[in-house]
């Protein structure tokens, strides 16, 4: 079963009186969703029993929950005070993903900071790996991140490359991202396809099936990713109907959390909506 669901909470949760994350699971299902990214971006900050409480609604309501680790992590990074930040925003993710039951924490890889894409991916290799052996826990898969910008760690081949041969890691692709950062490739199934056979190349067939998925709509300049949209956008792209062919195609399952700008669980339904009317039409 293929997962929807937002990253965060749209202004229109907190206009219709909700004030608390927990109180998103059962608003959620209410829609129909059934995933939820707890975004942790500008630090994990949430306490151990309010992490407890959004896991036990998720639980009660059927709401897959991932949880999306600090901007501030760089995994390739050669500094030594910043390896050890990284390391803490890295293991209290694990932590919170822990108490609120998330099975996925989806991290950003980082920068080169100046030297090699090569030696940089390879350093980030190493730290992902050396983490996951510390924690030596595999109910929590980290999720290293497709990034939307020229410049940042983690086009396609640098992602497969860490998710390869380690079953503790899968890819969160973004295809907004992804397109973003190579000025608008995905303009057709068959495009996304391409893409998908690449993963299943890199990380096997079954892996790819299961992987993390972020879709968005993103404006974007030669430098990759400028601004996310809302799927009212007719100009860049991509689109989500261009992908369904595909995960109809290979039999996927992932986990698809949308981060349109404002309307994340909006165009999150909007995405469950049209996959559940390919289907029906294929039948």
């Amino acid at each position: 079963m293929i997962r929807f669901g937002p990253a965060g909470n749209e202004p229109s949760f907190y206009e219709q009186g909700y004030k608390n994350t927990f109180e998103a699971m059962k608003w959620l299902q209410d829609m129909g969703l059934n995933a939820y990214e707890y975004q942790s971006g500008r630090g994990v900050n949430i306490g151990e029993q309010a992490a407890l409480k959004i896991g036990e609604h998720a639980k009660k309501h059927d709401i897959a929950l991932s949880l999306h680790a600090p901007y501030f992590i760089n995994m390739a990074t050669k500094e030594p005070d910043k390896v050890q930040s990284s390391l803490m925003h890295m293991h209290k993710s694990y932590i919170a993903a822990k108490q609120m039951g998330a099975t996925r924490v989806c991290v950003h890889t980082g920068s080169p900071m100046g030297d090699t894409r090569e030696n940089a991916i390879k350093r980030a290799h190493i730290f992902l790996k050396n983490f996951l052996d510390d924690i030596d826990d595999q109910s929590v898969i980290f999720c290293p991140e497709l990034m939307g910008k020229v410049n940042q760690l983690g086009n396609l081949e640098e992602v497969i490359y860490l998710c390869a041969n380690d079953e503790r890691i899968l890819p969160t692709i973004d295809f907004g991202h992804l397109n973003a950062r190579t000025h608008g490739t995905l303009k057709t199934p068959e495009d996304f396809e391409r893409v998908v056979l690449k993963l299943i190349n890199g990380i096997g067939l079954e892996r790819t099936r299961i992987m993390h998925v972020h879709f968005s709509q993103i404006e974007y300049t030669q430098g990759g990713e400028k601004k996310h949209l809302t799927f009212e956008d007719d100009k860049y792209g991509p689109y989500f109907q261009d992908l369904i062919p595909v995960l109809y195609k290979y039999d996927m399952k992932p986990v698809i959390i949308c981060e349109s700008d404002n309307t994340m669980a909006t165009d999150a339904l909007k995405s469950k909506i049209m996959y559940e009317q390919y289907m029906k039409k294929d039948l």
